[in-house]
C-alpha cells in the first residue's frame, strides 16, 4: 500500500527519472550531437537554395547585350542571372569545364537581331528554364529587327502583344509561404517521431533495468503499480520534452538568422502546437512501452518485445512523410490524420501546413484522449501483473488473461 498521495507518488519517481536522465552523458552528447546535425542541416539547405537560385553565365564581347536583356528577363520571372564577361569562348569553356560557372553564352553578331550563331554552352548538361529564357530574348529581338524594317513601332507591337493575356483568378487565396510550411511541417513531424522513439525506448528499458535488479520490489512496497508506470512515463517524457525544446528553439534561431526561414511567428505556434500533440503522444505510446517492457527481465530483450511498438511510430512517420510531400491536402492524410497511431505524428504537420480544419482537428484530439484512457487501463494492468514476474519471458496471453481475472 502506497504510503504517499498519488500526486506526491507520481511526482517523486518522475522526478527521480528526470534528474537521473538529464545527469547521463548519453543526454548530454545526444543532444549535442543533434544540434550539430540540425545546424548543418539548415547550413546545407540555404547552401543548396543559394546555388539553385542564381545560375552564374559568363558571355563573350558579341553577346553581352543579350546577356544584359537575359538577366533583365530573369529578374522579372523571380530568377537570378549573374553575368561575368569574358574575352572569348575558349576562356569561358574553361571557366564552365572547371564548374566556375555553369553556362557560356557566346557567338552570333550582337546587334543584329536574329541570334543566328548564338550558342549556350554547359558541362554536361543545360538547363531547360534558362535555355528556354536565351531563346525568348532572341526571338524578341529578331522580331524586334524584322518590325523595324517593315516600318513599325516595335514598342507599339510589343504593348499590344503584351495586353492580350487571359485573365488569372484563384478559388483560394494563395500562401507565398506555403513551402515554408510544409518543411515546418516534415520538420516537426520529423522530431516528434525522434522524440517518441527515443522516450519510448527510455521508459521499456528503465523497467526491464528495475525489474532484473529487484529494485522495483522495493519500490512497490511503498507505491503502487500504476504510481511507478505514470510517474516513469512522466519523467522520462520531460526528458523528451526539454530535448526537443532544446533542439527546436536553437534550430528555429538558426534557420530563421540565415534566412532560410521568415515566418518566426508562424514556427513558434507550430512549436506549441507539436508541444501539445507530443504530450499525448507521449501518453499514447510511453504507457504501451511500459507494459510491454514489463514483459521480460533482460536488457537484450527488449528491442524484440518493444519492436511491434516501435514498427507502428516508424509506419506512422514513414507514410505520414510520403503523403505530405505527395499530396499534403488528400482525402488519405485527412483520415489517417485523425486516427490516434497517426495523429500525434501528422497532425501537427498538417496544423503546420494550414490544411487541417477545426473540426478535425478536435476530432483527433477526443480520438486521441480515448484511446490513451484505454491504453493506459489496459497497460497500467498488464504492467501490474508481469512487473514483478522475473525469469522467463511473461506472455502477452497471459498477462492479458491474469489482468483480466
Amino acid at each position: 500500500m502506497s504510503g504517499f498521495r498519488p500526486s506526491r507518488a507520481v511526482w517523486l519517481v518522475g522526478r527521480r527519472e528526470f534528474v537521473t536522465r538529464v545527469r547521463t552523458k548519453a543526454f548530454v552528447i545526444g543532444t549535442v550531437v543533434a544540434l550539430a546535425v540540425i545546424a548543418g542541416y539548415v547550413l546545407f539547405i540555404r547552401f543548396v537554395a543559394n546555388e539553385q537560385g542564381t545560375t552564374n553565365l559568363a558571355a563573350t564581347p558579341d553577346v553581352v547585350a543579350v546577356a544584359g536583356e537575359l538577366r533583365a528577363a530573369a529578374t522579372v520571372l523571380d530568377q537570378t542571372i549573374a553575368v561575368e564577361e569574358v574575352p572569348d569562348a575558349a576562356t569561358g569553356e574553361r571557366l564552365v569545364r572547371d564548374g566556375d560557372v555553369d553556362l557560356l553564352l557566346t557567338g552570333g553578331p550582337a546587334t543584329s537581331g536574329s541570334g543566328a550563331g548564338v550558342r549556350l554552352v554547359g558541362k554536361d548538361d543545360v538547363s531547360e528554364s534558362v535555355h528556354a529564357l536565351v531563346d525568348s530574348v532572341l526571338r524578341a529581338g529578331a522580331l524586334d529587327a524584322e518590325l523595324e524594317r517593315a516600318g513599325a513601332d516595335p514598342a507599339a507591337v510589343r504593348a499590344a502583344v503584351e495586353s492580350a493575356t487571359a485573365q488569372v483568378s484563384t478559388l483560394e487565396p494563395n500562401d507565398p509561404q506555403r513551402l515554408q510550411r510544409l518543411v515546418l511541417g516534415i520538420a516537426i513531424a520529423a522530431l516528434l517521431y525522434g522524440s517518441l522513439v527515443f522516450v519510448g525506448q527510455a521508459v521499456a528499458q528503465g523497467v526491464v533495468e528495475e525489474k532484473a535488479s529487484r529494485v522495483v520490489e522495493l519500490l512497490l512496497s511503498t507505491l503502487r503499480p500504476w504510481h511507478l508506470l505514470l510517474g516513469k512515463v512522466l519523467g522520462l517524457g520531460a526528458v523528451g520534452l526539454l530535448q526537443m525544446l532544446i533542439i527546436a528553439g536553437v534550430g528555429l534561431s538558426v534557420a530563421t538568422g540565415l534566412g532560410v526561414l521568415d515566418i518566426g511567428g508562424i514556427a513558434l505556434g507550430t512549436l506549441g502546437v507539436g508541444l501539445f500533440w507530443y504530450l499525448l503522444g507521449l501518453l499514447l505510446y510511453a504507457t504501451v512501452y511500459a507494459a510491454v517492457g514489463s514483459l521480460v527481465s533482460r536488457q537484450e530483450e527488449v528491442n524484440g518485445v518493444v519492436a511491434p511498438v516501435t514498427m507502428t511510430i516508424v509506419v506512422a512517420f514513414v507514410v505520414s512523410i510520403n503523403l505530405l510531400l505527395a499530396n499534403p491536402d488528400s482525402s488519405l492524410i485527412a483520415v489517417l490524420s485523425l486516427l490516434p497511431p497517426f495523429a500525434p505524428i501528422l497532425m501537427p504537420a498538417r496544423i503546420a501546413i494550414g490544411s487541417a480544419p477545426l473540426w478535425q482537428v478536435g476530432t483527433a484530439i477526443v480520438l486521441a484522449i480515448l484511446a490513451i484512457v484505454a491504453l493506459t487501463w489496459l497497460a497500467g494492468r498488464i504492467y501490474s501483473n508481469a512487473v514483478l514476474r522475473t525469469g522467463a519471458r511473461v506472455r502477452l496471453r497471459d498477462a492479458l488473461r491474469a489482468a483480466a481475472s
